[in-house]
């Protein structure tokens, strides 16, 4: 029953999704400092960068606000996919450093938002915002400690959203038996897609979105086609080799997670810290979904195992279908 309600969940958000999964969910407001103008030298000189999705409520419900010396330009908004793209420059009689941002209305939502700031000499750092603390304050440099904490809630929530991540995953509980066995597998995924993030993050390889993003699904397809191809006393090909597969699946996905760590940059000065706590946050993500599904797997293998062998089937069929939706999506968009 467990194992039904998840997938349904998959069933009915990941069928509205759009067709890059991969999409920053949280809200996200970008502040660049730039040079003060010839006509004000004395003013500190912003662009304001806000992205709100429509869904949660953000875009009508969520404003950016600044300290009262900042006067701002006429906003231009546009529509970016399911969210609300909003920019505008603002100028301040003091600099932001030292100061805070408050994203009023935030208090009364149930989404968080990542702020990201970078100075006029290209340091950059980033803060959460959520309902309970809305107000980030712009530091002077950032602390590591601060980077860590950032970047590792960032891994958590990527992977708990990025629902091909987390379908692949899934099939990989469901294919394999044993907790070492997927535990081993999982964490060759994990290796995997750390590198492919780590290299194009830093730029040492480059491959163009849409081709990787199509693959990613067709990966989830093909798993999900083991898992329902299988037979008593006939390996496939995942089930004998599955560390091999996984490793090779995840050094595709790693370029889906670097897209996703692309949109709030890295902050100068801390990127291996904040390359590897955003890894441990995607790895903690990916237990917590492993540990559930294997305990859900477990408590109906010992109330019928002919039952729980019919709701993997099942459940191979519907992440294969919504794998499928995905890689026509992105096939076609493209």
């Amino acid at each position: 029953m467990i194992v039904r309600l998840i997938l349904l969940f998959f069933l009915v958000t990941g069928a509205g999704s759009a067709a890059y999964a991969d999409d920053l969910r949280p809200g996200y407001i970008e502040i660049r400092e730039i040079a003060a103008t010839a006509q004000d030298p004395a003013a500190f000189q912003y662009k304001v960068t806000w992205k709100a999705p429509i869904r949660p409520g953000l875009a009508a419900r969520v404003v950016p606000v600044f300290p009262k010396d900042c006067s701002a330009t006429e906003p231009e908004r546009s529509i970016d996919a399911a969210a609300l793209l909003a920019r505008w420059n603002i100028a301040c009689r003091r600099p932001l450093s030292g100061r805070s941002v408050r994203l009023s209305g935030l208090e009364d939502m149930s989404a968080d938002a990542l702020l990201r700031y970078q100075s006029a000499h290209g340091i950059t750092q980033a803060a959460r915002l959520t309902p309970t603390n809305p107000v980030a304050v712009i530091a002077e440099r950032p602390d590591r400690g601060q980077v860590a904490r950032t970047y590792f809630v960032t891994g958590v929530e990527h992977i708990l959203m990025g629902y091909d991540h987390l379908l692949f995953v899934l099939c990989l509980v469901l294919l394999l038996n044993g907790a070492w066995r997927v535990a081993a597998t999982v964490t060759a995924f994990t290796v995997a897609h750390s590198l492919t993030l780590i290299a194009t993050t830093l730029d040492l390889i480059s491959v163009p979105g849409p081709p990787v993003e199509a693959a990613i699904a067709l990966s989830i397809v093909f798993l999900a086609v083991e898992v329902v191809k299988r037979k008593p006393g006939e390996l496939r090909l995942a089930e004998r080799l599955p560390w091999v597969v996984a490793f090779l699946f995840g050094l595709l996905h790693g370029f889906g997670f670097a897209k996703a760590l692309a949109e709030i940059g890295l902050p100068q000065g801390e990127v291996p810290m904040a390359l590897l706590t955003f890894n441990l946050g995607v790895e903690a993500g990916q237990l917590v979904i492993v540990g559930g599904a294997m305990l859900a797997l477990w408590a109906v293998r010992r109330a019928n195992k002919f039952y729980a062998a019919h709701i993997q089937t099942i459940s191979a069929y519907v992440i294969g279908s919504i794998a499928a939706m995905w890689l026509l999506q992105r096939v076609l968009t493209d």
